[in-house]
């Protein structure tokens, strides 16, 4: 458990100098990255009144990661499958983590643990996710034309899109100068979508093995190979690299799958959250979730 707290810990702080440097540059009226990146952090890091305001950011990411990986950790318990608490990876990126993980230390021998493990994550994660991101909204600006005036252009996923025209009607979202709950709901709207990929260990090829057995192994490859063509022609086309990067990382070292003895039909009630973690997926991809200011951004 020690490690487990000193690796939230230094995720809070991590998170919040990241956080801090979102507040001030919301306060500052400026798109993120605006204004000089290693500079802006150290600002932030010798003044405490910066750091504290990185707060709201860290505290909402923090609270997306935990409850996706504590969705996990508590389906586990369940059904009585030996997992980890959750490891939170600090890590210098412009949102202070990598994100986390819980690991499994025992086999998953049903077809029905596997996917309510699977599926755990994800939907206990959104749940906070939407509503991160409409109190986000509640509090963000509208200033003509700031999404472009940072380094780099962020993505609009479906979600963010029906979000904002509700809470903020006839804007558009290169108008928005987003709150940093609001940006911290955007990584987290990625971190789910990532996950459900259905490819490798992730979450989504639990969910799809659950479900298709055998077959899931060809699917999943297909969906790898077709995260790679995607991955490289946006790198082509507008110079984003990072789903190129995921393809090659999660074919090369994440195609294992969990051995399951008991292959059961699943029953028919669970039927509706494949469908839902679907809708889940395509309302927070983004094709581009980042990109160099200058670049078109295609959706």
């Amino acid at each position: 458990m020690r490690i487990h707290l000193a690796l939230l810990a230094l995720t809070l702080f991590t998170t919040t100098l990241s956080g801090g440097r979102y507040a001030w540059d919301f306060l500052l009226n400026q798109a993120p990255f605006s204004g000089a990146y290693l500079e802006d952090l150290w600002a932030v890091l010798v003044s405490p009144p910066r750091l504290l305001a990185g707060l709201p950011f860290s505290l909402t990411l923090l609270g997306i990661l935990m409850a996706h990986e504590m969705g996990h950790f508590v389906a586990c318990r369940r059904y009585r499958v030996d997992a980890s608490w959750p490891y939170l990876l600090p890590v210098p990126t412009p949102v202070g983590t990598m994100g986390a993980f819980n690991r499994i230390r025992s086999p998953i021998l049903t077809r029905a643990a596997l996917f309510d493990i699977g599926i755990a994550g994800p939907l206990a994660g959104f749940l906070v996710v939407l509503p991160a991101l409409a109190m986000g909204f509640a509090y963000s600006k509208v200033i003509p034309g700031i999404a472009a005036d940072g380094l780099f252009l962020f993505g609009e996923p479906v979600a963010q899109r029906a979000l904002a025209s509700v809470i903020l009607p006839g804007v558009s979202g290169h108008d928005i100068c987003l709150h940093p709950v609001a940006r911290a709901a955007w990584v987290g709207m990625l971190a789910t979508a990532l996950n459900l990929l259905p490819i490798g260990e992730l979450d989504g090829d639990h969910i799809l093995d659950a479900f298709a057995g055998e077959k899931h192994k060809t699917i999943s490859r297909v969906f790898a190979a077709g995260l790679f063509v995607m991955g490289l022609g946006l790198w082509y086309a507008v110079g984003h690299a990072s789903w190129l990067a995921w393809a090659i990382v999660l074919w090369f070292l994440g195609m294992r799958h969990p051995a399951i003895e008991d292959r059961e039909a699943l029953g028919t009630g669970r039927l509706v959250l494949p469908v839902l973690a679907a809708v889940i997926f395509v309302i927070t991809f983004s094709g581009v979730p980042l990109s160099m200011a200058g670049w078109a951004v295609p959706e």
